[in-house]
């Protein structure tokens, strides 16, 4: 465990386990950097994990202005984590609003990052819900404020994308819950503000996405509804970019299926280190259906 600072100087708590290549996990709204315990637990055996508390979520400082949260902020951030940690390039694999901030980081600095993994991101992409996501993650912002997150935890954890976790594992579930009712309140409700509700919608970065070359995989639960679409967006527009869809999965993807999760993961970088993870055969025409000629 280790405090490094950003370049702002806000202080981020840095934890790691393990030797080898490097992998940074970029957490969620929802979580911390304790979300990724399943995680480093099974890739620290043959590599370097890195899992930080994201600015506003204890033990990381909490700073009180939302205009010290956004979503560059975020993805310089990451870049502070492994500069300080003397680490020139990582896989970098993000949940949710981790996930956007894995996707920033590709398109920001793409020679930093030996893959990405954009699990369980989408909100707030779909043009037809942009405005919605916006008013409602202002709405989840003061509910965090006026009610604290002790409280507001009980509802914001029953979301339609998480009852799957909870029905599938309540024990997981409730640590989930719990987690997410320590929250620092403002430091959640300046990410909502200074994060979620100003982020760019993934179509907006259709131009730099079609030039990204880094190896990534995408993941999205099928019951995670408004990831689905943006998922399939970027594999359609990224060139060197798979999408694998979990069943019966909501947004909670690695605690929610770990054994999968980390699978898949694995797979995957094992591929992109063996230089097997390419971009798609120009003969795969996403027009065809039939070859006749």
């Amino acid at each position: 465990m280790t405090m490094i600072t950003a370049k702002d100087g806000v202080k981020l708590h840095v934890e790691e386990a393990g030797e080898g290549t490097p992998i940074l996990f970029i957490h969620e709204f929802g979580g911390n950097h304790q979300s990724w315990e399943p995680q480093l637990r099974y890739f620290s055996r043959r590599h370097r994990c890195i899992t930080y508390a994201a600015r506003g979520y204890p033990p990381s400082d909490v700073p009180d202005s939302v205009g010290a949260y956004s979503q560059a902020i975020a993805a310089d951030d990451a870049i502070a984590v492994l500069d300080a940690l003397g680490i020139d390039k990582a896989h970098i694999v993000g949940l949710s609003m981790g996930g956007f901030c894995t996707v920033h980081f590709g398109l920001r600095t793409p020679e930093r990052a030996l893959s990405l993994t954009v699990a369980g991101a989408g909100y707030g992409c779909e043009k037809e819900f942009e405005e919605y996501f916006r008013g409602v993650s202002l709405e989840v912002a003061d509910n965090f404020e006026k009610q604290g997150a002790r409280e507001f935890a009980k509802i914001y954890a029953l979301g339609a994308s998480r009852v799957q976790f909870q029905n599938k594992d309540p024990r997981g579930w409730q640590e989930f819950a719990d987690r997410l009712a320590t929250h620092s309140d403002r430091g959640a409700a300046n990410t909502m503000r200074g994060v979620q509700a100003r982020r760019p919608s993934f179509y907006d970065l259709e131009d730099g996405l079609k030039k990204m070359m880094v190896p990534t995989l995408v993941v999205v639960g099928d019951e995670d509804d408004h990831c689905l679409q943006p998922g399939i967006f970027l594999k359609k527009t990224i060139p060197a970019c798979g999408l694998s869809v979990f069943p019966k999965t909501g947004h909670t993807l690695n605690l929610e299926e770990p054994a999968a999760f980390n699978a898949l993961l694995a797979e995957f970088i094992a591929e992109v280190e063996a230089g097997r993870w390419l971009p798609r055969d120009p003969r795969a025409l996403p027009g065809q259906i039939m070859r006749t000629k």
